[in-house]
């Protein structure tokens, strides 16, 4: 049992052939885009509506494009929520204004994610 291991501890460190294999990284890939289904993407994008100005509504739609790619099935790993006939996918990045909204409102009973997504569209 021992050759055995030692015989394969050799082959794994020096190749059938017994010369030296070297040990090659292959340079780091950058990550896929996470793939949503169409409906989440369509979402994201209509979310960007909220935004408070022009350059911001564009950022936040290419942001989205650069970050997904549309792909058959939903993904899972995205917070999808509807809240008020308010439906948005993602992580909200709120103003000042818009967490002092979403505090105001937790204060006064509702839930943070409904807060979020309430003080986000109308605020």
């Amino acid at each position: 049992m021992k050759k055995i291991i030692a015989l394969t501890a050799l082959t794994l460190m020096f190749g059938s052939a017994g010369t030296a294999v070297a040990s090659v990284e292959t340079p780091a890939q950058p990550h896929p885009k996470p793939s949503v289904s169409r409906e989440q993407y369509q979402t994201m994008i209509n979310q960007c509506r909220y935004v408070n100005s022009v350059t911001g509504r564009h950022k936040c739609e290419e942001r989205v494009k650069s970050s997904y790619r549309i792909g058959h099935k939903p993904n899972p790993n995205l917070d999808c929520r509807t809240y008020s006939s308010i439906s948005v996918c993602g992580k909200l990045l709120l103003s000042p204004d818009q967490l002092d909204c979403v505090r105001d409102s937790v204060r006064s009973g509702l839930t943070r994610r409904r807060s979020e997504v309430e003080c986000y569209a109308l605020r």
